[in-house]
Order: structure tokens, then C-alpha cells, then sequence
């Protein structure tokens, strides 16, 4: 039996550090512990699809929240919501190189899938 993926779904936004901390350092740890993972951005975490937006975020005895992103992002997959980045005007051109957009069909498929286990932050 192979891995499972691990679908995270991060609703927090900056606001929430701590619940922000907790999601990209499960997400990161999974990728570098071989663990295919897709991170989904929604509700105020659509805003860290965004360049420099999660530099902004600082969270005491983590490592930068940004670079646990960017490690997700370079071996994962990372989605924002479809409706999350319509209700705050974030459009593909606003994105971070490598983040898609896409639904909740796309969702419902992935933490669906037999080889899934999914989280919500």
C-alpha cells in the first residue's frame, strides 16, 4: 500500500497566526517526510496565494511561516478556492508562481480519493 495524500485545508488568515503555524508546519513536515500533499487556500488564508502576504504573518518559535509555504509549494500541490479569490478580487495574475485556482469539485475529488486523509485548520 502506498502513501496517502494529505489534503490541508487552511481557512485562518493573518489574523489567526497560530492556526496558521499549525497547518503549514503539518504540510511541510509531510513533504519532507515523503508525504504527497495538497495545501488548499479559503476564507482569509486566500491572501497567502498572494506574494509577500505571509511574510506579514510572524508566529513565536516557528520558522518563518513563508518558507514553510514555499517548501509545500515546491513539492506539493497548493490550491486557492475558486469563490475564496472571487469574493477578495485575487485573480490567476495575482498569484504566486505554481499556486491554481480551482473549486469545490476539485476538493470534494481529492479528499474523496481512497489514498486520502484530509485536515482542516
Amino acid at each position: 500500500m502506498g502513501t496517502r495524500k494529505l489534503v490541508i485545508k487552511l481557512t485562518a488568515g493573518q489574523a489567526e497566526p497560530e492556526r496558521c503555524g499549525q497547518a503549514l508546519s503539518v504540510a511541510a513536515t509531510a513533504v519532507a517526510s515523503g508525504v504527497p500533499v495538497s495545501l488548499w487556500l479559503a476564507g482569509e488564508a486566500a491572501w497567502f496565494a498572494v506574494p509577500e502576504r505571509l511574510k506579514e504573518v510572524v508566529l513565536a518559535h516557528s520558522p518563518p511561516l513563508a518558507d514553510l509555504f514555499d517548501s509545500v509549494l515546491a513539492a506539493g500541490t497548493v490550491t486557492l478556492c475558486t469563490q475564496c479569490a472571487a469574493r477578495r478580487d485575487i485573480t490567476p495574475a495575482d498569484l504566486i508562481d505554481g499556486v491554481r485556482i480551482a473549486g469545490a469539485p476539485t476538493f470534494v475529488a481529492e479528499v474523496a480519493a481512497e489514498d486520502s486523509q484530509a485536515l482542516v485548520y
